[in-house]
């Protein structure tokens, strides 16, 4: 891992936990640098600066475009997601969007049984991708980069994981669309969001659900971490939701764990690849855990780590044809 990205976690502290049933949120508080200048997805598409389209009139499943108007760059998320045109997309890597630019971006469908117009463009789903399959998409893209076939996740994976997901969660969707499980639980979810509100300085998230550290995020921008907040609880916490409540949380026992992840995270051996917009993207992979993180001017942009467990998902471990997929 290189040495920016080590300073920017050792400087990370845990802030007072934030609770609720067998969930324990540490809020993330380190380095930061001030105004970034950077727009949100949000704050570009209310400012109308900002559209996302399909590429052609006949749509690509793994790509959208997207056209920046604005003269400050733009923030992209791996997981947020946006829904409309001919079927809902989710990000698969963080993009720092450049000023005054159209590019095309990679993504995952989380809609599987629509292929027809909704919408000219797309709009912001408000939400980020269900945290256990953003992490099991992460590592299909990470794998993907390593056999030099660019940003793509393992589609048919991502549409189990979804589908596991409403089955967990109890809802069901006539398009198989991740975006219903959150409609669904839609009331809940707000709730839950005034116990994790965002504290003074907070540039990240930590979550432990019972008893397990789930993953990070990390901006280092407490105006544009604010501003993503909510969605990145929702991510989580949806999971959570949608399993059987397992009491109520140990906190010594999950802050020990949550430090001890944070340092496990930073001893990763890292990878690196060209970004799609700004930046350089970092990847780091070891059994049992996945991360991503966004660089640009020796600043981090975005990072993210996620907890893997294999013993729970039997066979998600990307077959030889899944692999194949990648390279075709």
């Amino acid at each position: 891992m290189n040495a920016s990205i080590q300073e920017y976690l050792s400087s990370l502290r845990l802030g007072e936990p934030q609770t609720h049933r067998n969930i324990v949120v540490f809020p993330l508080i380190g380095s930061t640098y001030g105004d970034s200048r950077w727009l949100t997805l949000g704050e570009a598409l209310e400012q109308q600066l900002l559209s996302v389209t399909e590429v052609s009139q006949g749509g690509s499943v793994p790509e959208l475009i997207v056209i920046n108007r604005a003269d400050r760059p733009v923030l992209l998320l791996d997981g947020e997601e946006l829904i409309g045109a001919k079927q809902n997309r989710v990000l698969n890597t963080t993009i720092l969007l450049k000023e005054k630019s159209e590019t095309v971006v990679p993504v995952s469908c989380t809609e599987r049984g629509r292929w027809s117009y909704v919408s000219a463009a797309f709009a912001d789903a408000k939400v980020v991708m269900a945290s256990k399959v953003r992490a099991q998409k992460m590592k299909s893209v990470s794998e993907s980069l390593a056999a030099a076939a660019g940003y793509k996740s393992d589609q048919g994976e991502v549409w189990e994981e979804i589908a596991a997901l409403h089955a967990k969660a109890g809802t069901n969707s006539p398009t198989g669309a991740m975006h219903d499980v959150f409609k669904a639980r839609e009331r809940e979810l707000e709730d839950w969001l005034r116990t994790f509100a965002p504290v003074p300085e907070q540039t990240g998230l930590l979550l432990v659900i019972d008893g397990e550290v789930v993953g990070f995020d990390f901006i280092p921008d407490p105006r544009v971490y604010a501003l993503e907040h909510s969605k990145l609880v929702k991510s989580y916490i949806i999971e959570a939701l949608a399993q059987p409540d397992r009491g109520s949380a140990d906190l010594d026992a999950a802050r020990t764990r949550a430090r001890s992840f944070l340092s496990e995270v930073s001893g990763c051996a890292e990878r690196t690849f060209a970004s799609i917009g700004y930046g350089t993207d970092c990847r780091y992979q070891k059994p049992g855990l996945a991360g991503a993180a966004l660089m640009h001017d020796d600043k981090v942009v975005h990072t993210a780590f996620f907890r893997l467990v294999e013993a729970e998902q039997p066979g998600r471990p990307i077959s030889p044809p899944r692999r194949r997929r990648f390279v075709e």
